[in-house]
Formats: structure tokens, C-alpha cells, sequence
């Protein structure tokens, strides 16, 4: 008789935004002529940087000639992504060499699949708030979950506790949920932790370019000790627009030994089975955001979403909304008004405002009484999303 997973009945029945998607669907549905503004999943609005563009269309065009044609590429990504790549850390402070680089077709991906290569009885220590996917994809495999509590009070950073003994941690700075970052001197705390117990740290750096203060590390491969105890891995989803185009990439020091194991050969390992690699076209896109011109034109469109998320960080100042994040971070995450509980927020913003955003209970038992909002979004719909919000809550 065929079985199936049983560990996926303990997931929730859906996923956060699924939640989402299936109460403003409805709402749309009887309120057809409404003009809904969306500030909840973090998805990009504006499109990809010229150079980028220009790119992908030769390396599409190089596809159609026979001396320059791509079959499968090579699992780890071509050597011109890799380098580039590298040369990025370079510039960032970090150590990180092009053969040490795994490009993949987003960040997602590899935290979702990088269990495959653990043993289920590993404890895993995540802090709450928590990115969903962290959690989820630990309890379809049955593995026992830790939590390390952000709260208000830490300004949503937990650092680790000594009597808390976890074999893979997952950190993610600047932080989704909350916006919040660790500094050098945090980070290092988790670094010692992690090389004392011989545990992983998988760092999820998705949103470094967001990063504007210098004493906020935008890779933990800054951190003396990293390469003897954890993966990095980035995104060009939100530094590049890439949602749709779908490239990212995973650092895996060539020291990094647990078990006995060579944890990059045995992760290549897992690769070459499971992946065939990232399109010749969209390597060429991605190599183009690491050229100079390429670095010019993607932080006009980052500064464009600091500038939104200013936009909201001041109007939660003018309403005397506790918040985080607004700064090193496209998201803002704050507290929601009167007490109110954050799915009870998420309905009377919907109704009252037409305005969605997301609660911040979906991102863990922490998140209770907290809401997300994102500042990737219209900057026409943001001031005018903010401008139903000041009109609401000073009544």
C-alpha cells in the first residue's frame, strides 16, 4: 500500500498567504469596483534594471546560433556568474571564492531542499518571527523545532542561549518578518555559539542590499569563524527584481566540515540528482547586476523602495505606531493600534481601508498583535495607502 508523508499533517492547512490571497479574493469578489492597494506580499513593482534586460536578450540570442549555443549548464552555474558573484563579496569585505558559489533559482529553493542532506534528528533552532518556509519545510521532514523569542523587548533579535543546544540554526538579517538586523557584534555572538556546539548556521542574506548603516554586516561571511559554521544564501529576487526571472545563489565555504562531512561536496551532491541548473539567458541577466552599470541601475530602483518605506516608517511616526525595520529593510513591521490582534487589524484594514498588509501571527506566536507591511509597492499607492491610513486612525 502506497504511504505518504504524515508529517505534513502537522503543517498548518495553508500557507500564510495563501490565507491571504483566499480573504481578498473574496473581498474583491463583492466589492468588484473597489481600488485595493496591496502592501502585503513582498513582490517587486518595478521592472528589471536596462542592463539586465539588454543581457538576457543576447544570451537568449547567443542560444540561436550554433558556435554559441548552451546545452544543460554546469550545476553549480556557469564560471562568469560565479566570478562576478565572488567579486561582490570582495567589495563587501568577505572572502568568498567563485568555486565556493552555487547559483540556484532562488533563495526558496535551497532553504526549503538543504534539509535533504541532514539527518532528521537534528534540532532545529529558528527565531520567531519566522520566514514560514524555515518551519515548514523542517516539519515535513519530522524534525524537531526550536524557537529563540524576538521580541519587542530585543528589538526582534534573539541571540543565543548557552542552555539551549540546537544543531542547525536559521537566521535571516535584515529580518521577514520584522525588519530587524543584527549587528556585527551580534552576529559574531551566534557565529561563537554555533562553532562551540558544532552546529549549522544557515544565514539567509536575501535582503542585503537594503542594508545602509556599516555596522549591520551584509554577509555573515564578514564574521571571523563563518566559514568553519554556516551557508549563506542570497536572492536577486528583491536587490534585482528577479520574483519572476528566478536566480539566486548559496555560499558554502569548501572548509565547512560537520560529521566527518564535507558539507560542500556532499550538497553538490545533492545537486547534480536533483537540479539541472539555471538557464543559460538569466545567468547572462544575473552577471549584468554585478557590473558596474548593472550596480548603478538596481539601487535606483532599491532607492526607490527606501524611499517608500520612509514613506510608511514617517506616517507610523505621525500616528505614534511602535514599529521596526523602515531602514536597512523594505519592510515595516509594527504594532498594531488599540490592541487589536493582527488577523482582527488585516480585516479592518481590508474593509475599512481597502488597504491589505499581512499578519504578523502568520510569522509565528511572536508576531501576535503585529502586522508587515511592504515597501515594494506603487509609490503613488503608497502615499495614497498611508494617506487612508492617517485618515482612519486619527479619527
Amino acid at each position: 500500500m502506497t504511504k505518504v508523508n504524515k508529517h505534513f499533517e502537522d503543517l498548518v492547512p495553508n500557507y500564510l498567504f495563501a490565507d491571504i490571497a483566499k480573504k481578498t479574493n473574496a473581498f474583491m469578489q463583492e466589492n468588484p469596483d473597489t481600488k485595493l492597494i496591496r502592501l502585503g506580499i513582498g513582490d517587486v513593482t518595478l521592472p528589471l534594471a536596462p542592463v539586465v534586460v539588454e543581457a538576457m536578450k543576447k544570451g537568449c540570442d547567443e542560444l540561436g546560433v550554433k558556435e554559441t549555443f548552451k546545452g544543460y549548464p554546469d550545476y553549480e552555474g556557469y564560471a562568469f556568474l560565479r566570478d562576478a558573484i565572488s567579486g561582490y563579496y570582495k567589495k563587501l569585505g568577505a572572502d568568498v571564492s567563485p568555486d565556493e558559489i552555487l547559483v540556484n533559482d532562488g533563495a526558496k529553493s535551497d532553504a526549503g531542499n538543504i534539509g535533504d542532506i541532514f539527518s532528521q534528528d537534528n534540532v532545529i533552532l529558528v527565531t520567531d518571527p519566522v520566514y514560514p518556509v524555515y518551519v515548514d519545510s523542517n516539519i515535513m521532514a519530522g524534525r524537531k523545532i526550536l524557537y529563540a523569542d524576538g521580541t519587542e523587548e530585543n528589538g526582534f533579535c534573539a541571540l543565543p542561549d548557552e542552555n539551549v543546544k540546537a544543531d542547525i540554526i536559521y537566521l535571516c538579517s535584515p529580518n521577514n518578518p520584522t525588519g530587524a538586523c543584527y549587528n556585527r557584534t551580534q552576529l559574531k555572538a551566534w557565529v561563537d555559539y554555533a562553532n562551540k556546539n558544532n552546529s549549522l548556521i544557515i544565514y539567509d542574506a536575501a535582503y542585503e542590499a537594503f542594508i545602509e548603516e556599516d555596522d549591520i554586516p551584509r554577509s555573515i561571511m564578514e564574521i571571523e569563524g563563518a566559514k568553519t559554521c554556516a551557508i549563506e544564501m542570497c536572492s536577486l529576487s528583491k536587490t534585482a527584481g528577479f520574483t519572476g526571472t528566478r536566480c539566486g545563489y548559496t555560499v558554502i565555504p569548501k572548509e565547512l566540515e560537520l560529521d566527518g562531512t564535507n558539507i560542500y561536496k556532499l550538497w553538490y551532491r545533492r545537486l547534480s540528482t536533483k537540479f539541472n541548473g539555471v538557464s543559460y539567458p538569466v545567468q547572462c541577466a544575473a552577471a549584468a547586476v554585478f557590473s558596474e552599470e548593472g550596480q548603478k541601475q538596481i539601487k535606483e530602483n532599491i532607492s526607490y523602495y527606501k524611499e517608500n518605506a520612509k514613506i510608511i516608517a514617517d506616517t507610523m511616526d505621525e500616528l505614534g505606531i511602535k514599529y521596526t525595520g523602515g531602514k536597512n529593510s523594505p519592510y515595516i513591521w509594527l504594532k498594531c493600534p488599540n490592541n487589536m490582534g493582527s488577523w482582527e487589524f488585516f480585516d479592518y484594514l481590508l474593509k475599512e481601508i481597502n488597504v491589505v498588509g499581512t499578519p504578523g501571527e502568520g510569522f509565528g506566536k511572536n508576531g501576535k498583535g503585529w502586522f508587515r507591511l511592504t515597501s515594494f509597492g506603487d509609490r503613488e499607492n503608497t502615499i495614497e495607502a498611508m494617506n487612508r491610513l492617517k485618515n482612519l486612525l486619527k479619527k
